[in-house]
């Protein structure tokens, strides 16, 4: 009998430790809820990666490659010439040097004027202060197909036309929809720093520029990444605005050139019939300009997510 107790105790012991290792001391710790995460996890990561891996797996398969239905995923051999296509037909260098010199500009300028609109909300008192915080709330809903035209036929008096300054010099004043969010996202972060470091300053005889360049500034590194990335990757992948301000441009920044090669393939393949090879310089083009955005995003990850969660964005 007793014997029979010591393998019943021994029995609902292993039971115990089974039970905890599978299903945990609480439910967020055991194996098969990690299983299960890891699996969500895994398939949610395939979504966005599936694209990508597609992208670089066509462009660079040769016409042996692509003709044949077998080869799906991984090509027998490397081909570059569709790249090597890509880059002429885009004008890669002269596209690439616009893109970046705009998208860093106007991150730049964004990132410091936002910034101080952004700390005027949030920490300081001024006449018709919540007036103007509604108005700008307003200009956030407002689409910007509603003020395109009025903007055309602004910067064609002034002769901006087919420039690069209707893009980068609004930036400057906070202008539109991206302007209006990075200064809800600064006003957000300052607002959550605690007063005491505006009131030892103040002790020292400091105004609110000094207060602002010298305490709040140094001190806002995550919301500082956070603005000028959403910014940049926001110019970078822009078509919108340089089409309507730049449409008679020989200079043109990658999203319009990535237009223009895709009509001029169009009209290629309505003269002399379809390409098999229209698709991986189609790829090829997407690639190269997803590139550098991927490379900054890479090194700045770690640095863009914490300024996420300390800026509130979440939510």
């Amino acid at each position: 009998m007793r014997n029979v107790r010591m393998d019943s105790a021994t029995l609902l012991h292993g039971l115990g430790i089974l039970k905890r290792f599978f299903l945990g001391k609480e439910i967020n710790k055991g194996l098969i809820f990690r299983l299960f995460m890891y699996l969500v996890l895994i398939d949610v990561a395939f979504i966005y990666i599936k694209p990508i891996i597609y992208m670089v797996s066509t462009m660079i398969k040769d016409s042996a490659n692509l003709l044949d239905p077998s080869v799906i995923w991984v090509p027998r051999s490397f081909y570059t010439g569709h790249l090597q296509e890509a880059l002429r037909l885009l004008k890669y260098s002269q596209a690439f040097t616009i893109s970046m010199t705009v998208s860093l500009s106007i991150a730049v300028l964004q990132v410091i004027t936002c910034a101080i609109a952004g700390y005027a909300f949030a920490r300081l008192e001024f006449p018709l202060k919540k007036t103007l915080f509604v108005c700008l709330i307003f200009t956030f809903v407002m689409p910007p197909q509603a003020t395109i035209l009025p903007s055309i036929l602004l910067f064609k008096q002034l002769g901006w036309i087919n420039t690069y300054l209707p893009l980068i010099i609004p930036a400057f004043f906070g202008h539109g929809l991206k302007g209006t969010l990075f200064v809800i996202i600064f006003r957000q972060f300052f607002g959550t720093l605690p007063k005491e470091l505006e009131e030892a300053s103040k002790i020292d005889g400091a105004g609110p520029f000094r207060i602002f360049f010298r305490v709040m500034l140094p001190i806002s590194t995550s919301a500082i990444i956070v603005v000028f990335l959403f910014s940049f990757v926001w110019s970078w992948n822009d078509f919108y605005y340089p089409s309507m301000y730049m449409f008679a441009s020989k200079e043109v920044p990658l999203s319009i050139s990535l237009s223009q090669m895709a009509v001029s393939l169009s009209s290629e393949a309505e003269q002399s019939g379809p390409s098999i090879f229209a698709e991986p310089i189609k790829m090829a083009a997407s690639f190269l300009i997803i590139m550098p955005v991927l490379i900054v995003y890479t090194f700045t990850q770690r640095w863009f997510v914490e300024g996420v969660e300390r800026t509130g964005i979440v939510e």
